[in-house]
């Protein structure tokens, strides 16, 4: 086997590697560069710029976090908004539910699907569902113009830079504020406490979000692939508190089938670390 190996820098002194097989495809789209890779360790896995975005054998992780922690909090949703989500995830785990109506799943690059369709069918499979409906447009443009629809806007964006930027604004939080329900949840990916200019944004979005919605937690996961492997979510809702609210023994008899979350790890996600808590205090 070539001694091939792909590198990721986290920051200007520290660098991620894994050994690939191949480098199974790579494109300039309109708006960012998509490349596929063979793994040795983790599988398949998609980079947008460069930088990691999923891999098969963690992916997970990820989407059950972003997914699993608001369907326990309310088991009334049935319309969910989607933002980002390229790959089929967060798709495929919300699919679990039953009770699930429409999911509008709005995707800026239409080449991040197709590519992913053809190259990451475990994550692509989230496509196929029915009630997934998938719309080819800028997220901020969409959301400006909602009020009072979704129970549930899952944000599952890039890096704060580039196509994803607008999506870590006061501005498009106030927005999803808008086309929340009474009820209603946003849950979105935080970045890691651990680096600091990772840090810097994981700060900032909490401190946009506390700014618009009256309940703002912050919870975290392992994921060994991103940096440092410590990731954080945001919750955020107009009334629902994630662990005051949890329905743990709803959400148990659902039989939904996960890999890492459970509702017990769900209570545990929202205590945090020292350096976490003097991170969000400082927003």
């Amino acid at each position: 086997m070539d001694d091939l190996w792909y590198s990721e820098y986290h920051t200007k002194s520290v660098r991620f590697s894994i050994q690939i097989r191949q480098q199974l495809h790579f494109e300039k789209s309109n708006y960012q560069t998509i490349s596929v890779f063979d793994s040795v360790e983790f599988g398949r896995f998609l980079t947008l710029d460069g930088v990691m975005m999923l891999t098969e054998h963690d992916e997970f992780i990820y989407h059950e976090m972003i997914v699993h922690p608001a369907m326990a909090v309310n088991p009334e949703i049935k319309s969910v908004l989607v933002i980002g989500a390229g790959d089929g995830g967060v798709a495929r785990e919300i699919a679990k539910y039953s009770q699930i109506e429409n999911v509008d799943l709005i995707e800026i690059d239409e080449r991040v699907i197709e590519v992913c369709k053809e190259y990451l069918p475990k994550t692509a499979c989230g496509f196929e569902d029915p009630r997934v409906h998938v719309r080819i447009q800028d997220g901020l443009k969409f959301v400006r113009r909602i009020e009072n629809t979704y129970d549930l806007i899952i944000v599952d964006s890039t890096d704060p830079f580039g196509p994803g930027e607008v999506l870590f604004t006061k501005e498009f939080y106030g927005h999803c504020f808008h086309a929340l329900k009474e009820n209603g949840i946003l849950i979105n990916q935080h970045e890691s406490p651990f680096y600091p200019e990772d840090a810097r944004a994981a700060s900032s979005a909490h401190r946009c979000i506390s700014q618009v919605f009256p309940v703002s937690e912050v919870f975290q996961a392992h994921i060994p692939t991103y940096p440092s492997g410590h990731w954080l979510f945001g919750f955020a809702s107009k009334k629902l508190h994630p662990t005051a609210n949890l329905q743990d023994e709803h959400w148990n008899q659902l039989g939904i089938e996960t890999r890492y979350y459970n509702t017990q790890l769900h209570r545990g996600a929202f205590c945090l670390p020292n350096y976490v808590k003097e991170i969000l205090n400082h927003a």
